[in-house]
């Protein structure tokens, strides 16, 4: 069974049935997150029995997630494609890390491996849609919308055909055209289910186009917080994974700092929600990673907002960036990462175009690893995370890979191509 007890202001801290269907919250048009009655589940699931390591998916942690899939009352809404359970690589050999004695490791969201799960999109944005779609499901919502840099809506196309849904995905023309092409040919194979709009230049016309045109006619948002909370519920799985034992061992525990690639930021407030969550189940300490939020030099709000004490960020022009996913020009929930960055004691850093394309040449020419631009940002913001004190040798470090250069393939194909000279394709 469900242990939500509520639906919750992020910034005002009003509480809402936990069954409302809504977007942000009408006190001051912030995110919602769901609540769950973590003394009720201690209580009910002593020691952590509501963990089941043996599941190779995010609902291997069972009820600590929205939906319980160890409940069929639940289980019943939840359409599980093998989202989740994602390896953490060895990348001590990085250069990087080998000359700062980091014990540094990539959280691997774009790729299938041997004993693990696989999000089935290659993207880590299955785990939020996988929420998003079982929650619709749970509330009976036949029609979702989203605007998106292009994962999210990929993502959701995946999950929403497989949970029998409607939706409509807005896109600026500029998505790679891999992931454009699969939107497209979902719409062309399943006209009824799915709509396919081009809006752009960036995410935020996306979003209007939705709003003017789409959600009059009974869709409901499921953009980037403005779900009540469903896809920082999923992204809260990627959290729970960086914590839960290894193989063998009892223990729960956290790494240094982690590094992650931040757009919109749901991924920070998800990570953050399960290291609260875990703390009052008594699974982890007080201590909490430093949260190193990375973004592209040519759309930076974060950083510009960090940077200057600001307590949020304020929209900024659109840049043009191989990290599509990192092109938001401004976020309702920055405030919320920003606060959080800076309780961790961490920093919001900017890389260039250039280091972004010079990390995916080195991955690809030294060890194959098909990275998204994304996650090559985060492995090119090293240097200066270790020149400004941020990280320290024999700390260890967690760098999140968000996706696959297979899905971005042909923007990066040249540098692909470049770095040794075989056919990358």
């Amino acid at each position: 069974m469900t242990y939500v007890r509520c639906l919750r202001g992020v910034g005002s801290g009003v509480e809402y049935p936990a069954d409302a269907p809504m977007n942000l919250d009408p006190a001051d048009g912030r995110p919602l997150e769901m609540v769950l009655d973590l003394e009720r589940l201690a209580a009910d699931r002593p020691h952590a029995a509501w963990y089941d390591p043996g599941r190779r998916d995010m609902w291997r942690f069972g009820a600590l997630m929205a939906l319980d899939v160890s409940d069929p009352a639940d289980a019943a809404h939840v359409v599980a494609l093998g989202e989740g359970h994602t390896p953490l690589l060895d990348y001590r050999d990085h250069p990087v890390a080998r000359r700062a004695a980091l014990d540094l490791r990539v959280k691997d969201e774009g790729r299938a491996h041997p004993g693990f799960g696989a999000n089935p999109t290659q993207s880590f944005k299955d785990r939020g849609m996988a929420m998003v779609v079982a929650q619709a499901r749970r509330l009976g919502l036949a029609k979702l919308a989203v605007p998106t840099q292009g994962n999210a809506g990929d993502s959701l196309v995946r999950y929403a055909l497989a949970g029998g849904l409607s939706v409509v995905v807005a896109m600026p023309g500029d998505t790679p055209m891999p992931i454009l092409g699969n939107v497209a040919a979902a719409a062309h194979r399943h006209p009824r289910q799915v709509v396919l709009e081009l809006a752009g230049p960036t995410i935020r016309e996306a979003a209007a186009l939705l709003r003017e045109r789409y959600l009059p006619q009974g869709y409901f948002s499921v953009a980037t917080f403005q779900e009540p909370g469903w896809r920082i519920e999923g992204k809260k799985s990627l959290g729970l994974e960086l914590a839960e034992p290894a193989p063998g061992d009892k223990r729960w525990s956290l790494p240094d700092a982690v590094i992650y690639p931040t757009g919109g930021g749901t991924g920070v407030l998800g990570m953050w929600k399960a290291w609260g969550e875990l703390e009052a189940l008594g699974l982890i300490g007080s201590a909490r990673p430093r949260m190193l939020c990375v973004q592209s030099a040519s759309t930076a709000p974060l950083v510009r907002a960090f940077d200057d004490g600001a307590d949020d960020t304020t929209a900024m022009p659109a840049g043009a960036t191989l990290a599509t996913g990192l092109n938001v020009p401004g976020g309702v929930g920055h405030f919320r990462v920003l606060q959080i960055v800076r309780a961790s004691g961490g920093a919001a850093v900017a890389v260039s175009e250039a280091k972004i394309a010079r990390e995916l040449v080195d991955r690809w020419r030294s060890t194959r690893d098909w990275i998204s631009p994304e996650g090559a940002a985060c492995l090119a913001a090293l240097p200066q995370l270790l020149d400004r004190g941020l990280l320290a040798a024999g700390e260890r470090v967690v760098a999140v890979n968000t996706g696959s250069a297979e899905k971005y393939l042909p923007a990066l194909r040249h540098l692909l191509q470049a770095g040794d000279g075989v056919n990358a394709g």
